[in-house]
């Protein structure tokens, strides 16, 4: 058996990952499948946190307008992502290992509070920490959130999972000429336009030196095969 290629990690798992085949909302069989896949890479031995999207319930971008504010509108999605982390927990905790949901906003009687500390002192607990509320401030993404809480926690590198089984040149269910990359830079993605990440995302990274690996979360053990190194994925890095 392999052993795993990092000692921590932050997972960041889409909003539209949790909806499964239906496209919205919570479809639980997927979250099921996903939260054994979390406790399978956590048995490797790592420290592994995971950031959650809110787009199966609510992205703020789409429904900010004349009516509605973008702060509003992405506040709305931050709250739509502490739900789908309680879902998360929820379904780890009753497949018997322990997961901890912290949230970037404040709000006590629903779950803990993010600080960095005690994110720390869950790790050495062996809890996988789940990351919620995004950064806690409009006009950032999750994919924001995922770099900015892997730097924070010293991790080693950050797991994107997607629907496609890495980066390529052009939207492969759209273009059949795209051709995939095992490896590309941080730089190079970006200058593409490669939408592998945001562009305040892509600066955190570049500039903590955080590699990111992008891999497909739509089969089983697709966490714990990237992690050992087995999985089909892309890394982009430097």
């Amino acid at each position: 058996m392999a052993k795993p290629a990092y000692r921590r990690v932050i997972v960041k798992v889409s909003g539209e990952a949790l909806s499964g085949p239906t496209g919205f909302g919570i479809h639980q069989p997927t979250i099921d499948r996903i939260a054994k896949d979390l406790i399978g890479a956590r048995k490797l031995g790592i420290h592994l946190g995971v950031v959650v999207g809110g787009g199966n319930i609510l992205r703020g971008v789409k429904v900010s307008g004349k009516s509605l504010s973008r702060p509003t509108a992405d506040s709305m999605g931050m709250l739509a992502t502490v739900m789908n982390g309680l879902v998360l927990e929820a379904a780890i905790e009753r497949l018997g290992a322990s997961a901890r949901t912290m949230s970037a906003l404040n709000m006590p009687q629903v779950c803990e509070t993010y600080e960095r500390a005690r994110a720390l002192r869950h790790f050495e607990e062996n809890r996988i920490v789940v990351f919620a509320g995004g950064t806690g401030n409009p006009f950032f993404t999750t994919d924001t959130t995922a770099v900015l809480r892997a730097a924070e926690m010293e991790c080693d590198a950050v797991l994107k999972a997607t629907d496609v089984d890495g980066v390529y040149s052009a939207d492969p269910k759209k273009d059949r000429r795209a051709v995939r990359y095992d490896r590309i830079s941080l730089k190079e993605a970006f200058d593409r336009n490669l939408k592998v990440l945001d562009a305040t995302a892509f600066a955190l990274a570049r500039e903590n030196g955080m590699p990111i690996i992008v891999f497909s979360i739509r089969k089983a053990g697709a966490i714990e095969a990237v992690l050992r190194g087995k999985g089909r994925a892309t890394v982009v890095s430097g």
